[in-house]
C-alpha cells in the first residue's frame, strides 16, 4: 500500500474500518482470503468492537462458533458489522465478490457505507473494468460521481475537477499517500499539461471520491479528496497482459479537418502487463504493473476574441490556423512488496516511476510555431510499517519523491502575437514561443509520518479516534523563462494587421546570477479526529487540523536595493518632489506591504481547520440515513506563483515598446521609434544592458496567506430495494487564492486615463509593476443526487446515475481557472461575480454493465451537459468612465460570462446540450487452459459522432451596442473528447 504516483505527503487513510456487536468480551479476528493478512482487537463487555487499518478486500470475521462472516471491505470507508450468531445465521451474501481462490469459491457481502458525514461515493474494480474508456487515467471514472467533471481537452490533456474550483486545488492519495504539485497546476504531479496517466491502471483496485466533508486527516487541498487503493500480490500467482489501438482510419473526423478537407493522421497505443504472487504463503508477496503509452492526437489551431479581425492576420499567420497533431510517449511502473512478520505488524515497500515525452503547446490560438518539446518525470518510493494491538493501531511512513516538468520551446528566436487593436489584453493568434516557454519545475525531498488510532475507548458510545503528525521537507524548483526567444507584438485593426510590432518580450539574464528560483519547503501538519458511534442512531465525526508551511525564498527574499531607490524616486511623470512611491498611494496602493527586508514575513501559524459532521441513522436499519457537515480546509500557494519575485529580477522580460499608428506611446527608455535591427535578440538586450529599462517588477504581499475553503453540507441516503440513493446539497466558498495584478499607477493615483490602462506608467528605471495579492475567490452551490444499483453475480447487471446541479460563479474574468493574472480592472476587489469556466448548470452522467452470454460482457456511459460559459472582457466601443463600475471597467470594456446556446438535443426536447456523448464496450472472454484467459474487447466512444465545442466566436457588439447573440460555438473549431472512435482492445490474464 505504499503509493506511488507523483509526489507526496503523509498518511491519508485508504484503508477501511469495521465497526459492530459481537459476544461480550472475546476476540474478534479478520484473516483476508486472498493474502492471509490477520487483523485482531477484543470485543468490550456490551460487546462492541472495532476493527481498524485493514487493507481493502474480502476477510472472514470472526468472533466465536456460530459468528463468522465473510465480507468484502472497500477504500477509506468504515461499516457497520454485527457479529452475533443469529445475525450471522439470517445473512445471505450479496455474492457481489464471489472468488475463486485455490478451487475453492468464496462469497462476500460487499458492506455499504452509509453511516460517514462525508459527500461523495466508490468507485469500484466493476466500474473501472466494465465502463467505455477513452484514456487509460483511472480518474476517468471520477465523473460518474456527482460533482465531478473529468475532461479531456482538444489537445488530450487531461484533468479533473469539482465545482467552481481548478484542478490544482484536489488532492489524490494512492495508498493514504497525498500526491499534491506543490510547484504547478494539474492537482498532483504529473498532471500540469499531459496527455498521460498519474498511475498505471492496472494497478488501482478501486478507490473513493470525497467532494466535500472530509475528516481532519485530509490535508492540502481545498476542493475534492480521490484515495485510491492499490492491488497487491496475493496467496496466488495472478496476472495480465494487454494492448489496445486506434488509429486514424479508426475515427471519424474533426469539424476542422472536414472544413479543410484534410485528416491528419493519429494513432493511440495503450499496453502494459501487470503480476503478482506469495514470495512466503500468507506472510509475504509483490506485485508488479507497467503501463506504457503511444499518441498522436489530432489538434485544430483556431484564432480567439474579435472573429472580425481573423480574416486580417497576415497570409504567414493564417497559413498555421486549422488542423495539427501532438505526439506524445509514456511508460509508467509500479511495484510492490508487502511482508506480514507476525500477525500484529505489516510491512511495506513500494515505488513508481514515470517517464514521458510529448510535443505540446500547439493548439487553441496557438501555431505549431509555438510548439514545445516537454520533458515529465515522476518518481516515488514509499515505505510503510503498520502495528496493531487489541485496542490501538499506528502507522509509521517514510516517503520520498522526485518529480520534474521541463518544456523548451522547438523554434528559437524570432515569434510573432497578434492583438485586437482596440484591446491589448486579448490575443488573437499566437505564432512562436515567447521567453516564458522555457521552464524548469519541479519537486524533490523525503517526508515522514505518524498516524496512531485508539480503537477501544467507551464514553457515551463508542469511539474510535485517530491522531497523527507529518513532516516533510522538499527541495522546490523554478525556472521560468530562457534568453533564446522573443516574442513581437502586432496589433490587428480593421484595416489589417501593422508592419511593425509594438512591443517585444525577450529574456535578459543577470550575468553570474542563476535563473532558477530554489527553496527548501518545510511543512509540519498534525490533526485529531473522533469517529463517535453514539447509538445505534446518531454518529458525530468530530475533528481538527492544523498544518504549518515555511517556504524560505519567499519569506527571505530582499527587495533589491535599486527597485527600492526606484520607487523612492521622483516620479517623471509626477510634480517636482513627488516619490513614484507617492503616486502609488495616492492610487490605494501601500508599496511598504510589498517591500521585503528579509524579515518582515512570517509563515501563518493560525491555519486551523475544524472538521464537524454526523449522521444519523433514522431507523437504526442503515436504510434511511440524514447527514451533513461543516469544515474549513487549507491548500496552499504554488510555488511558482511564490518565486516570480526572484526569477524576474535574475531573468528578467523586459517589454520594449515601438511606435506605431495604431499604438502610440511617449518616447522613453522603453518607447522606441522602430529599427529592423531590433529583430536580433542580441540588439534588444543591447539596449537594455546595463539598464533595468523596461525589466518588469514582481512584488508579493508581506502578509501573504494560503488559499482555503468552507464547506457545509446536507443530505440523506436511502435503500430502495436493490438500489441506494442519495441526494445531498453542498455549498463551497473559496478564498485567499493569488492573484497577479498591475500596480502601475499615474502620477495623481488613478488607474485609468483616456480609456487606457497605465501601462507605460511603470517604476522609473524600471518597467510594469506587478503586484500579488490574495483576492481570487469562487462560491458554489450545488445539488448532489444519485442512484446506484451494485453489481451482482445473481442480477448480472449494474446501474448508476449522477446528476449534478451547479450555481457556480467567481471574481475574475477568466477562461481558465489556473491563470492568476487579472489585469481588467484596477484590483481584484473591483472584479464582479461571474459565472465560474468550465462549469455546466446541469450534468448527467450514467453508467450500465451487464454481464452478457457467451461470455460477453457490455457497458455503456451517457455523459449530458448543458452549455459551460465563455469568459472575457469585450471593449465594444461603450464609452470609457475612467472607473471602474460592476460589468463595466474604466476603459468602457464589458466583463462578459456568456452560456451559447446549446448545440444538441437528446431524446426528447430541444438544442439545450453543449455536451453530449455515449459510449459502448462490449468485452468477449475466453477460457483457454486451467486459469488461462483471454478477452476481446472493443469500445465504441462517441456513437454518435456529437461535435463537443469548446472554441467561441465572440461578436459582443459594435459601437456601444451589444449583439443579441454574442457568443456561439466555432463549428470548426477544437471539440472535448473524441470524434466518433473505435478502439480495439485485447488481452491475456491467470
Amino acid at each position: 500500500m505504499a503509493s506511488s504516483a507523483p509526489a507526496i505527503s503523509w498518511a491519508q487513510s485508504s484503508d477501511a474500518n469495521i465497526r459492530g456487536q459481537a459476544p461480550a468480551d472475546v476476540d474478534v479476528v479478520a484473516k483476508n482470503t486472498a493474502t492471509g493478512a490477520t487483523r485482531r482487537t477484543h470485543s468490550d463487555k456490551d460487546g462492541s468492537f472495532a476493527l481498524v487499518g485493514l487493507p481493502p478486500g474480502t476477510y472472514q470475521v470472526d468472533a466465536g462458533p456460530g459468528t463468522a462472516r465473510t465480507v468484502t471491505v472497500t477504500v477509506a470507508s468504515t461499516f457497520t458489522l454485527n457479529l452475533t450468531a443469529q445475525q450471522a445465521a439470517a445473512a445471505t451474501p450479496a455474492e457481489a465478490n464471489a472468488q475463486n481462490l485455490g478451487g475453492v469459491t468464496v462469497s462476500a457481502t460487499t458492506l455499504e457505507e452509509v453511516k460517514t458525514s462525508e459527500v461523495g461515493q466508490l468507485v469500484s474494480l466493476r466500474q473501472i473494468e466494465t465502463t467505455p474508456a477513452a484514456s487509460r487515467n483511472f480518474l476517468e471514472f471520477a465523473d460518474t460521481v456527482p460533482g465531478m467533471v473529468f475532461t479531456r481537452d482538444a489537445n488530450g490533456n487531461t484533468s479533473l475537477r469539482s465545482g467552481a474550483q481548478a484542478s490544482s486545488n484536489i488532492n489524490v492519495y494512492i495508498d493514504g499517500v497525498g500526491q499534491k504539485n506543490y510547484v504547478l497546476p494539474g492537482g498532483v504531479t504529473g498532471q500540469n499539461n499531459s496527455q498521460g496517466n498519474p498511475f498505471p491502471q492496472l494497478a488501482v483496485a478501486e478507490y473513493k471520491v470525497i467532494t466535500s466533508n472530509y475528516k481532519a486527516e485530509y490535508d492540502q487541498l481545498s476542493s475534492a479528496a480521490v484515495t485510491a487503493e492499490t492491488k497487491s500480490g496475493t496467496n496466488e500467482f495472478h496476472g495480465d497482459v494487454f494492448g489496445s489501438f486506434t488509429n486514424t482510419a479508426m475515427r471519424a473526423e474533426t469539424p476542422s479537418e472536414q472544413a479543410n478537407n484534410k485528416k491528419v493522421d493519429s494513432k493511440e497505443k495503450d499496453y502494459g502487463f501487470d503480476i503478482g504472487g506469495p514470495i512466503l504463503k500468507d506472510q509475504a508477496h509483490f506485485y508488479l504493473a507497467y503501463e506504457g503509452k503511444e499518441f498522436n492526437s489530432p489538434i485544430t489551431v483556431v484564432p480567439t476574441g474579435n472573429s472580425a479581425l481573423w480574416a486580417n492576420l497576415p497570409a504567414s499567420a493564417q497559413a498555421g490556423i486549422g488542423p495539427a497533431n501532438l505526439p506524445f510517449k509514456e511508460n509508467n511502473w509500479f511495484g510492490k512488496v508487502d511482508w506480514e512478520p507476525t500477525d500484529r505488524d505489516r510491512i511495506e515497500v513500494s515505488g513508481k516511476y514515470r517517464d514521458e515525452t510529448a510535443i505540446s503547446g500547439i493548439g487553441g490560438n496557438s501555431t505549431a510555431n509555438a510548439s514545445l518539446n516537454t520533458r515529465n518525470t515522476d518518481k516515488r518510493f514509499d515505505l510503510r510499517w503498520d502495528h496493531s494491538t487489541d485496542s490501538w493501531f499506528n502507522r509509521l511512513q517514510a516517503t520520498y519523491e522526485d518529480a520534474q516538468y521541463n518544456p523548451t520551446p522547438i523554434t528559437t528566436g524570432y515569434g510573432a502575437s497578434y492583438t485586437d487593436a482596440s484591446d491589448q489584453n486579448s490575443t488573437l493568434l499566437v505564432d512562436g514561443s515567447s521567453p516564458l516557454s522555457y521552464q524548469n519545475k519541479g519537486q524533490k525531498g523525503p517526508a515522514i509520518s505518524d498516524d496512531f488510532t485508539l480503537n477501544d475507548i467507551q464514553w457515551h458510545g463508542d469511539h474510535v479516534i485517530k491522531m497523527g503528525v507529518k513532516f516533510k521537507s522538499v527541495k522546490l524548483t523554478a525556472q521560468d523563462a530562457g534568453d533564446t526567444n522573443a516574442l513581437y507584438t502586432y496589433a490587428v485593426g480593421p484595416n489589417g494587421t501593422e508592419s511593425i510590432p509594438y512591443k517585444v518580450q525577450f529574456g535578459n539574464p543577470t550575468p553570474g546570477q542563476s535563473p532558477v528560483a530554489t527553496s527548501r519547503d518545510q511543512q509540519f501538519g498534525t490533526y485529531i479526529q473522533d469517529d463517535w458511534q453514539v447509538d445505534d442512531h446518531w454518529t458525530f465525526n468530530l475533528g481538527v487540523r492544523w498544518d504549518y508551511e515555511k517556504t524560505p525564498s519567499y519569506l527571505d527574499y530582499q527587495t533589491p536595493a535599486g527597485v527600492v531607490s526606484a520607487l523612492n524616486s521622483q516620479d517623471p511623470n509626477g510634480p517636482a518632489g513627488q516619490t513614484y512611491a507617492q503616486s502609488l498611494a495616492l492610487g490605494g496602493v501601500n508599496i511598504n506591504d510589498y517591500i521585503s527586508n528579509g524579515n518582515n514575513r512570517k509563515a501563518k501559524k493560525n491555519e486551523i481547520q475544524p472538521r464537524l459532521g454526523f449522521s444519523n441513522d433514522l431507523f437504526g436499519d442503515e436504510e434511511h440515513v440524514i447527514f451533513g457537515g461543516w469544515g474549513r480546509s487549507y491548500d496552499r500557494n504554488l510555488y511558482e506563483s511564490l518565486q516570480v519575485e526572484e526569477t524576474k529580477s535574475v531573468l528578467s522580460q523586459p517589454t520594449l515598446f515601438f511606435n506605431t499608428p495604431s499604438q502610440p506611446c511617449t518616447p522613453s527608455a522603453t518607447c522606441l521609434a522602430w529599427n529592423p535591427a531590433y529583430l536580433s535578440i542580441p540588439a534588444l538586450q543591447a539596449l537594455v544592458a546595463n539598464s533595468n529599462a523596461g525589466k518588469e517588477v514582481d512584488m508579493i504581499n508581506n502578509n501573504l496567506k494560503a488559499p482555503y475553503s468552507d464547506q457545509l453540507s446536507i443530505g440523506m441516503r436511502n435503500k430502495i430495494g436493490e438500489w441506494n440513493t442519495s441526494v445531498a446539497f453542498v455549498n463551497i466558498k473559496s478564498h485567499d487564492g493569488i492573484v497577479y495584478t498591475l500596480g502601475n499607477r499615474r502620477p495623481d493615483g488613478t488607474f485609468w486615463g483616456g480609456g487606457s490602462q497605465p501601462w507605460s506608467f511603470g517604476i522609473p528605471g524600471y518597467g510594469t509593476l506587478i503586484i500579488g495579492n490574495n483576492g481570487l475567490q469562487t462560491k458554489t452551490n450545488q445539488f448532489l443526487i444519485s442512484a446506484e444499483k451494485p453489481y451482482t453475480v445473481d442480477s448480472h447487471w449494474s446501474a448508476s446515475f449522477a446528476y449534478t446541479y451547479t450555481n457556480a460563479v467567481q471574481n475574475n474574468d477568466n477562461n481558465d481557472p489556473t491563470d492568476q493574472y487579472a489585469f481588467d480592472y484596477e484590483k481584484i476587489g473591483n472584479y464582479p461575480y461571474s459565472a465560474a469556466p468550465g462549469v455546466a448548470k446541469h450534468r448527467l452522467v450514467a453508467t450500465g454493465s451487464l454481464d452478457g452470454p457467451w461470455g460477453f460482457v457490455f457497458g455503456s456511459k451517457l455523459t449530458l451537459a448543458t452549455p459551460v460559459p465563455d469568459l472575457g472582457l469585450s471593449c465594444y466601443g461603450a464609452p470609457a468612465p475612467g472607473y471602474d463600475s460592476g460589468f463595466t471597467n474604466g476603459g468602457g470594456c464589458l466583463n462578459f460570462a456568456v452560456r451559447p446556446p446549446g448545440e444538441g438535443k437528446f431524446l426528447i426536447g430541444g438544442k439545450v446540450f453543449g455536451y453530449r456523448d455515449i459510449d459502448f464496450q462490449a468485452t468477449k472472454n475466453f477460457k483457454v487452459y486451467g486459469n488461462l484467459n483471454a478477452y476481446v474487447r472493443i469500445d465504441l466512444l462517441n456513437a454518435f459522432n456529437w461535435n463537443n465545442y469548446v472554441n467561441y466566436i465572440e461578436t459582443i457588439g459594435n459601437n456601444g451596442v451589444l449583439n443579441k447573440r454574442q457568443v456561439i460555438y466555432n463549428p470548426t473549431g477544437d471539440i472535448t473528447g473524441y470524434p466518433r472512435t473505435l478502439k480495439v482492445t485485447a488481452g491475456i490474464n491467470f
